[in-house]
């Protein structure tokens, strides 16, 4: 598995990867359906903090998902990703995590927010293996995918520069 920035040549494999409904559907800025467009338009703007995910098997490369932080304001931060359905339940979510936490830990963010549609548990399964604990908050977010609010159970993070995982971390490629 590989990390790196996306690039506008990238739009056509991204649309590709997130035109599913079973994706979109648990996202809440992202547009169902997906267009080539929506895909130029979102790696136009994109940031240092946000990584597209891209698989390695038998010499092929595949992109496969998106993960990054983005900040919310001088003290908190918040994870974002999704994987392409072929990519479900292959671990590539938390390997990719923890990558992108390390990056955050060394860059001095201490605190990290994130949530997911209570409808997706898997989601909840990877936060809590990235150290994420539950607030015990539910709250109405606005799906663009489901074009209805989707009720997000919301989970909080405090990294420590002492903070380690026991894990390898995945390449960042530049």
């Amino acid at each position: 598995m590989t990390l790196r920035p996306g690039w506008p040549e990238d739009a056509p494999a991204l649309a590709q990867a997130i035109d599913h409904e079973a994706v979109v559907r648990n996202l809440s800025r992202v547009p169902w359906p997906y267009t080539i467009e929506a895909a130029e338009t979102f790696l136009a703007h994109w940031t240092d903090t946000r990584f597209l995910v891209f698989e390695h098997q038998g010499g092929a490369v595949a992109l496969i998902g998106c993960i990054g932080i983005d900040t919310v304001d001088s003290n908190t931060h918040e994870l974002g990703y999704w994987f392409t359905p072929s990519a479900w339940g292959k671990g590539y979510a938390t390997e990719a995590g923890r990558g992108v936490l390390a990056a955050a830990r060394a860059a001095g963010v201490r605190r990290i927010t994130s949530r997911h549609a209570v409808d997706n548990p898997a989601s909840g399964r990877v936060l809590r293996k990235l150290g994420f604990r539950p607030t015990g908050r539910v709250e109405p977010i606005w799906s663009k995918g489901r074009g209805c609010e989707m009720p997000c159970a919301s989970f909080e993070l405090e990294l420590g520069a002492e903070d380690s995982h026991p894990h390898p971390e995945p390449r960042l490629a530049a």
